[in-house]
């Protein structure tokens, strides 16, 4: 099989990549901005990557989109601040640079495979999210934050659409809060510049107070970046059509915690490594109002429990990695 990824410097798609040219003879064809995450792919024969910027390389794309066998475009914007900070920024590559690859997969009859998120739930009040019952909930106008939600959405009801009325085939997946190597750049000091996980390490690992947002009592469902790709070669594989036209949940209700008790765990941890101990010593706990952090546009979701059901159904798959395993392979890859 020939695999085109967009997106394959990022968090997932070099974790995919990794494990593609591992445990598959499939080829990778692969587009990012840069290969920082990928340089022990580059020399693989294999692995074929260009570098260059998507939304410039469209004549490379359309011939990639033709040649492959299954499309994954995994571009896009994911940190709560920039929802916020670049509203725009994020629909034009969200959504409307996606739609330019979902209606190439159209036309060349090529399959896709699409990265939803858990965002598109929402606000919704379910104590488990379910891929076909559970509403789709957002805020107000002027909450800029569900911009990725919506433009997820949207991308979402497109793909179903034509795959009902144009035969495309497709699988969307929604990841709930995956963590690990690679995760972001955890020197970013910017508030707000990377994910919960990254951003909690760097600012232990510079002595800093951990901002809570509203105290930190929101609760997510972290899971391993290793759940998640065994999760998506079964998507790929497709064996028996069983990923075909259908939506996953991708996540570990299991593990299940309070933004405060992952900052705990962070800090615990981090204080085993004798040269960051005097760092933790140094940090404490601080609540900040999520407008005072993030700006107006800003709302928050109390909780996101995925069913993961349907997935363990037709993919034979569930989680196996707990958290506390899951956060100290973290660590020691952003520490060793």
């Amino acid at each position: 099989m020939n695999i085109l990824i967009l997106g394959a410097n990022g968090f997932i798609g070099s974790h995919l990549s990794e494990a593609i040219l591992s445990e598959t003879d499939w080829h990778i064809f692969a587009l990012d901005l840069s290969h920082d995450k990928i340089e022990n792919c580059l020399n693989h024969k294999r692995f074929h990557f260009h570098q260059g910027d998507m939304l410039v390389e469209k004549e490379w794309v359309t011939e990639h989109i033709q040649k492959a066998d299954v499309v994954l475009p995994l571009v896009a914007i994911a940190t709560p601040a920039v929802y916020v900070q670049d509203p725009l920024r994020v629909f034009e590559l969200d959504f409307e640079a996606n739609l330019n690859i979902v209606r190439q997969c159209v036309q060349y009859q090529k399959r896709i495979i699409f990265p939803s998120t858990s965002e598109v739930y929402g606000m919704c009040a379910d104590q488990e999210f379910d891929e076909e019952t559970s509403l789709l909930v957002t805020g107000p106008i002027h909450r800029e934050r569900w911009i990725y939600s919506i433009s997820k959405q949207l991308m979402d009801r497109v793909i179903y659409a034509y795959g009902k009325h144009h035969q495309l085939s497709y699988t969307l997946f929604r990841p709930f809060n995956w963590y690990g190597p690679k995760l972001d750049n955890i020197f970013n000091p910017k508030p707000g510049g990377s994910r919960v996980l990254t951003q909690f390490i760097g600012n232990i690992l510079r002595g800093e107070n951990i901002m809570l947002v509203n105290g930190g009592e929101q609760q997510r469902c972290f899971m391993y970046i290793d759940d998640g790709i065994r999760a998506l070669l079964a998507m790929i594989r497709n064996e028996n059509n069983q990923a075909s036209q259908q939506i996953f949940n991708i996540g570990n209700p299991r593990e299940n915690i309070s933004i405060r008790t992952l900052a705990n765990h962070l800090m615990q941890y981090i204080a085993e490594y004798p040269a960051y101990a005097d760092s933790v010593k140094q940090v404490k706990l601080v609540d900040v109002d999520a407008e005072q952090y993030y700006g107006t546009g800003y709302q928050d979701v109390d909780l996101r429990v995925p069913s993961i059901q349907r997935a363990t159904e037709k993919l034979d798959w569930q989680p196996t990695t707990n958290l506390i395993d899951g956060l100290k392979k973290t660590l020691g890859f952003y520490l060793r």
